[in-house]
């Protein structure tokens, strides 16, 4: 609980950009495939940037972690040769196929395939230098992007009432993290997202209305036990996760105004504000999809096993 109020905390004072910004509506995570044994790490670490700007030029944002959609690549060897030079040289043909794909049901909503050649003094150089000559600005590789979010749009609509109705359920047995998680995901292009914000902004003020509560009751048997600089200290970890908007707020800040009148100055702590009550909207959005976020990641399997794919 306190990890993803961390998170939170950090998306409400650090937010500049709107939920809505165009090209940030949708959002994937990359899955790097896996490569042999003989080949560096540093020809993965390129594999990922590949796949880092194809998501950037085609206005598609990366998802920190994991997600149910993803983008991958997988290469196939297709010729291999040594060249009749001193020194020899290995010249290769790859073929890089993309997908964009759903992990929970093994879908592949759309995919491409570039051949690049590379050529270096070794099998892993040349693997290398192919990555380096596949095009992310291709027309082969546009489209395959445009058919990737078309059908993940589609599937969100298709899917939004189920999901909705799931998300409400959850929220009734106090399962908020993972609520906010369904339901923010929804790209600004779907038929429903309206009604996500809807939803989300609901389940969110239940979410911090109940956390208030608890957060009080625990700062409150801090105070109680230890009347001190170190009951004030420990009373502020859970004063410090409660929201200007939670219906206790008032109750919180009455405890917070009794402390700070006994510690003085030995309590360098202030209640939670709204950064200067600008563009709040944004803000609360932000805040209920890091919560999602953050639960999102921390359902992250332990191995991404894609080997479906091949």
């Amino acid at each position: 609980m306190k990890k993803i109020f961390t998170i939170l905390c950090a998306m409400v004072l650090a937010i500049s950009v709107s939920a809505q910004q165009k090209g940030e509506s949708l959002a994937l995570a990359i899955i790097p495939s896996d490569l042999p044994q003989d080949f560096p790490a540093s020809a993965q670490t390129q594999i990922v940037n590949k796949l880092n700007q194809v998501l950037t030029n085609n206005g598609v944002a990366k998802i920190p972690g994991f997600s149910q959609f993803f983008i991958t690549v997988i290469a196939a060897p297709q010729t291999k040769d040594i060249t009749p030079t001193a020194p020899p040289q290995v010249a290769q043909t790859l073929e890089f196929t993309f997908y964009i794909a759903d992990y929970n049901t093994q879908t592949v909503f759309s995919q491409t395939s570039i051949t690049a050649k590379g050529i270096g003094p070794t099998e892993a150089k040349s693997y290398m230098d192919a990555i380096r000559h596949i095009n992310v600005n291709s027309p082969a590789i546009k489209e395959f992007v445009v058919k990737g979010k078309a059908k993940i749009i589609d599937w969100y609509d298709s899917q939004a009432e189920s999901i909705f109705m799931k998300a409400e359920q959850l929220a009734k047995r106090h399962e908020y993290e993972e609520a906010l998680y369904l339901v923010s995901g929804f790209p600004t292009e779907c038929q429903n997202f309206a009604k996500s914000i809807e939803i989300g902004n609901k389940i969110f003020q239940d979410y911090i209305d109940y956390t208030c509560q608890q957060n009080l009751a625990q700062a409150r048997a801090a105070w109680a036990a230890e009347q001190n600089s170190y009951g004030a200290s420990q009373a502020g970890e859970y004063l410090a996760q409660i929201y200007p908007e939670a219906a206790c707020y008032n109750d919180a800040m009455a405890l917070y105004q009794e402390i700070k009148g006994k510690v003085l100055d030995d309590w360098k702590f202030e209640m939670k504000m709204y950064q200067d009550q600008v563009d709040l909207e944004s803000q609360r959005i932000e805040a209920w999809k890091a919560v999602g976020v953050a639960y999102g990641n921390h359902q992250q399997p332990t191995t991404t096993n894609i080997a479906w794919l091949r």
